[in-house]
């Protein structure tokens, strides 16, 4: 095992991982005002109605097919009488109309940040770190699904090399064979990525962990009118003031 496998394949996920989480902590109790997406759709909506929605459920969805692919061992699906032929289509399939969507969606808002003066001036060096980051992984993601799952005639199965280098972290026993043994892309795309969730907690991502939950279940607000016209209104002056209820 060489110096630079034991970098990229052991220093670098463990350091990612505890920039990730400490980098959270620090960042909610130093910074909660910025804490924010800083959107831009009252300066260019046109796109963004659009661009935002598509990204974020790909996103999502890809994040999620990331999830269930190096978390769940091929031992258990073919337990439950899943074929890794099978598995390998459905995954394939999704993760081909996920990627898909994060990619149109992302072009749409690089799209919309490049040609919007007003957009673009609020751009910082480190949404343009950001987005570089995003482009590389999306663009290899992409890659690996189409070139090396569903064009290929012999599809690379990433759950018994990359997969298994990702669980062994968790048990601190990193498998880093596992890992450069996996094709090329599939290193770079494991790299980048621990660069990304390194950077995530520094930039104005963390706007996914506010989702305002509290607002199914917080109670009306009553709205009353300050100078009620009675007269024009016809209602007597013995009566409350008219109100409205809202949730907004």
């Amino acid at each position: 095992m060489s110096a630079g496998d034991i970098l990229l394949w052991i220093i670098l996920p463990y350091v990612a991982a505890t920039t990730f989480v400490v980098g959270h902590w620090w960042r909610y109790r130093r910074d909660q005002f910025a804490w924010t997406s800083r959107s831009t759709q009252l300066l260019d909506r046109r796109v963004l109605g659009w661009a935002s929605p598509l990204f974020h459920y790909g996103a999502l969805a890809a994040v999620g097919g990331h999830v269930i692919g190096l978390c769940i061992p091929a031992s258990l699906t073919d337990a439950v009488g899943i074929s890794e032929e099978t598995y390998r289509w459905i995954a394939a399939i999704a993760g081909a109309v996920a990627g898909a969507a994060a990619l149109i969606g992302f072009l749409g808002l690089v799209y919309r940040r490049a040609r919007s003066d007003r957009v673009r001036r609020s751009t910082t060096r480190l949404d343009i770190f950001t987005y570089g980051l995003l482009t590389i992984l999306i663009g290899l993601g992409c890659w690996m699904t189409f070139a090396h799952n569903l064009a290929s005639n012999a599809p690379y199965n990433y759950r018994d090399s990359i997969a298994l280098w990702w669980r062994s972290l968790f048990y601190l026993e990193p498998n880093v064979s596992a890992a450069t043994s996996a094709p090329v892309v599939y290193q770079l795309h494991a790299i980048i990525a621990w660069a990304f969730w390194a950077a995530f907690p520094f930039t104005r991502l963390v706007h996914a962990w506010s989702v305002p939950f509290q607002y199914l279940g917080r109670p009306y607000i009553l709205y009353r009118r300050r100078f009620p016209n009675r007269i024009a209104a016809g209602v007597d002056a013995g009566a409350p003031p008219s109100a409205t209820r809202s949730r907004s």
